[in-house]
């Protein structure tokens, strides 16, 4: 573990002067064990099995302000502009929610507000595991600020609701947004979130996500993780579905951003639940793109079907690692899981882990990985029909994530991930 730089001493200190802080009752508990879990253990390190081919310590260097002043945020302004996008727009500026929105049958509140009463304790941090996940007990115990998305009872929202964060890195900062989504019974909600950063001295983003979908609900999750090379993201997503519920993910990691982790983790907690996560990742030069997933089938008759693309550019460094885990009482589970990966160049590097991990005996389970770059004779033979060598590339590239892009179900948001594929492709063969 990493507890010998001034970042980790930092938010020791930094934790235990705010000890003091009136949390709620069942609040305090859940920050304190998750602080005994980050001191334990620490940052993580190559020797964890989770992060063997991951080192965290070159983006912890920094000497980060850990609670950026309320005084910057006058500085931010704007949102991701998608094209043609028909959605109510949410704001968090430095992870604060500090406007009133007002979505018919879906309540949004800053975090903090929502922490006055006793709502929360059924959901928040209730199925994160802190002894295994640094970052998650990190955020845990000392999250302030963030959003909750509260879908109510047979509600459908009739757009798509999308969240910009905008972030101030015009200092070393570290902020840890936290975000609950909650689908209550027979809803249905989208939500998309993008990221503006306005500066660019280093900025650590470690945001924990739980999303809740009751039964008979459906959730769609979109995440642009498009960020300059500042930008260090730390993802972690928390999903329990409930019998009968539909949950859709879709991650998209496009350069520029240096680091990239993102820890998806589903359980399927009910019956006859069904879950789609869709990734592509197009890292560039000198990037760093680590995506791992987790599936729990713990109920029977459920599905669960995972498809990441990974594209490799110059010196790009990608890992994914996936993981199906069936319990012995989820018969009749239904799990794919794949993960394709296309090198673009000798010096990208891609580590692929699949795992299934089956106790029971009545299943269909299937998994696999490829690593590969471009068919030379696909890429002649366009040549040969008068297209140019870099709209060649950029239309085979298209093709291998169409896959992935075309299960966008808002078109507007389809189309702005594709061009901007091909907006990074032309830029790296420029």
């Amino acid at each position: 573990m990493i507890t010998t730089t001034s970042l980790y001493d930092q938010f020791i200190t930094l934790y235990r002067e705010k000890e003091t802080t009136q949390d709620n009752n069942w609040l305090k508990p859940l920050r304190d064990n998750a602080f005994e879990a980050f001191c334990g253990k620490g940052f993580p390190t190559t020797r964890l099995e989770e992060w063997r081919f991951t080192n965290i310590a070159p983006f912890l260097k920094e000497d980060f302000r850990l609670q950026p002043g309320a005084a910057s945020l006058h500085k931010l302004h704007g949102t991701v502009q998608i094209p043609s996008l028909d959605a109510y727009e949410v704001v968090l500026k430095n992870g604060m929610l500090n406007e009133d929105v007002n979505i018919p049958g879906v309540k949004i509140l800053p975090l903090r507000t929502a922490l006055k009463n006793d709502d929360l304790k059924s959901y928040l941090g209730k199925r994160i595991n802190v002894q295994k996940h640094p970052f998650a007990a990190l955020n845990t115990a000392l999250f302030e600020n963030g959003i909750v998305i509260e879908a109510e009872k047979n509600s459908i929202c009739d757009k798509p609701i999308h969240i910009t964060h905008v972030y101030n890195a015009e200092e070393a900062v570290f902020i840890q947004p936290r975000i609950l989504i909650i689908a209550h019974r027979s809803s249905k909600i989208q939500v998309i979130e993008s990221v503006v950063v306005i500066g660019d001295k280093p900025l650590f983003v470690n945001t924990v996500t739980e999303c809740y979908v009751a039964e008979n609900a459906q959730a769609d999750h979109y995440n642009l993780q498009i960020a300059p090379v500042n930008a260090h993201l730390v993802n972690f997503n928390k999903t329990v579905q409930q019998s009968n519920s539909l949950y859709n993910n879709h991650t998209y990691i496009l350069p520029d951003a240096s680091f990239v982790r993102n820890n998806l983790h589903l359980d399927l907690n009910g019956t006859n639940t069904e879950s789609h996560l869709y990734g592509l990742y197009l890292a560039g030069a000198g990037q760093l793109t680590d995506n791992h997933t987790t599936v729990n089938h713990l109920f029977p008759n459920c599905l669960s079907n995972e498809l990441y693309k990974g594209v490799l550019l110059d010196s790009a460094r990608c890992i994914f690692s996936g993981r199906i885990f069936v319990d012995q009482d989820a018969q009749k589970t239904n799990a794919f899981q794949q993960n394709n990966n296309m090198l673009l160049s000798d010096k990208a590097i891609v580590d692929s882990k699949p795992q299934l991990e089956i106790f029971a005996d009545d299943v269909k389970c299937s998994h696999g990985s490829t690593v590969g770059s471009l068919n030379k004779e696909a890429l002649f033979y366009l040549q040969s029909r008068g297209i140019g060598e870099t709209a060649a590339r950029n239309l085979m590239v298209k093709a291998f994530a169409f896959d992935v892009t075309n299960k966008i179900q808002i078109p507007a948001v389809r189309e702005y991930v594709e061009k901007l594929i091909t907006r990074k492709m032309a830029e790296a063969y420029d």
